[in-house]
């Protein structure tokens, strides 16, 4: 029998974040994807297998979850290569959209076909049949309109298959993608609790956990705002904005491209300019440094106000909130910005993080903690069964 693997998955607007095992593999893709053929052109076809696999993913999915089935598509890397490349829309709910499924079935499938995992999930031929449970997460407003219950469904009643077509190292494996569980939580609560538990949700935050606090959660196409009293959220309370840091970084992009003539392949080449140590907002320009902090500046500034904005009306409603904690890729882009307002009104008790792969890997961390919280208690709420039926057996 196939044992089941745990995985903790974090689809972000931006990029899937996702741990597996006891957090003994972690993978990052970003979330980019686009419709293909069964064929791609490889420059030098016998190199295929030294490249790396998650610069190349190509895949054929099958999945009754899907609205459009058997669709080939390239992902994540290979995917902003594109021209006809498709990022998550502003509007969208993640629980309905065909993408945050490819992305979810592409992640899994890169994990089952590692060789370390030969010895858990059975290959007959060139297929693997893989069992996980999964534990992962929604936008506080997706929970709070009940989606969570569609989409768990929609994930544990059937067989997802995903086929490595020209991807380098597995190229002709099928993946057959079983879920013996599937827990989603609200992102939100997630973060508050990846704040005050460490990964055997022993409390390591007693000064927080009874604290009125916000988490606002800063991501590529929106924005969260949840509120935590008595140590839950509080769903009335909690927001939900469509705001996030993709269209400013895209404005910037195209805004260098139009004053220096140069063409930045994609919003994270404008992220790695905003937020590098050495170098920040200079690019090369025909050779030399030039600055581009003018555009930077007005640009992200404007969209920290906004942010700043949303914020404040939550901390009106909630008044008796002691401290706001920044979180998601958002926050690492905007923090200086934010900051930068907060002091000059002399405002609000705010916290960012600043280890800023903490801050990324946050979703993907609580999920983690919860879902292996899950599988202990449920094995052994198991074992002790087992013992009782040995004992009356007896």
């Amino acid at each position: 029998m196939n044992t089941s693997r745990i995985c903790a998955i974090d689809v972000g607007n931006d990029s899937v974040k996702a741990l597996f095992g006891k957090s003994d593999y972690e993978l990052y893709i970003p979330n980019v994807i686009a419709m293909a053929t069964e064929d791609r052109p490889v420059i030098g076809i016998e190199d295929l297998n030294d490249k790396d696999p998650i610069e190349g993913i190509h895949i054929k999915v099958h999945s009754p979850a899907l609205k459009e089935n058997n669709l080939i598509y390239r992902v994540g890397s290979l995917a902003t290569k594109s021209d006809n490349a498709s990022e998550l829309d502003p509007g969208s709910s993640k629980s309905e959209e065909d993408q945050t499924l490819v992305m979810l079935f592409a992640t899994l499938a890169l994990d089952a076909v590692r060789e370390e995992n030969s010895e858990i999930f059975k290959k007959n031929n060139n297929v693997i049949d893989a069992n996980y449970t999964l534990g992962t997460g929604l936008p506080l407003r997706e929970v709070k309109e009940g989606k969570d219950v569609g989409y768990r469904s929609q994930l544990l009643g059937s067989v997802h298959q995903v086929e490595f077509l020209v991807t380098p190292k597995y190229q002709g494996l099928k993946v057959n993608i079983k879920f013996d569980q599937v827990k989603i939580y609200p992102e939100g609560f997630a973060a508050y609790i990846n704040l005050v538990m460490d990964r055997d949700l022993n409390i390591i935050n007693r000064d927080l956990i009874d604290k009125s606090i916000l988490i606002q959660d800063i991501g590529g196409l929106s924005t969260d705002v949840a509120v935590i009293k008595n140590r839950n959220v509080d769903d009335d309370k909690a927001q939900g904005f469509n705001l996030g840091v993709s269209e400013a970084l895209e404005s910037i992009r195209e805004e260098i491209r139009l004053k220096h003539g140069v063409e930045l392949d994609s919003r994270r080449d404008v992220v790695d300019i905003i937020t590098r140590k050495n170098d920040r907002n200079h690019i090369m320009v025909k050779g030399s440094r030039t600055s581009v902090h003018d555009i930077t500046d007005r640009i992200l500034l404007d969209l920290a106000k906004k942010e700043y904005r949303h914020l404040r009306n939550v901390w009106q409603k909630n008044s008796q909130t002691e401290i706001c904690y920044f979180v998601g890729g958002g926050a690492i882009v905007l923090k200086e910005y934010i900051k930068t307002i907060n002091n000059s009104l002399n405002g609000y008790n705010i916290e960012f993080f600043e280890d800023e792969k903490e801050s990324i890997w946050m979703m993907a961390n609580a999920y983690h903690k919860l879902i292996s919280d899950y599988v202990r208690k449920n094995t052994k709420e198991i074992k002790t069964k087992e013992a009782m039926k040995e004992k009356v057996e007896k």
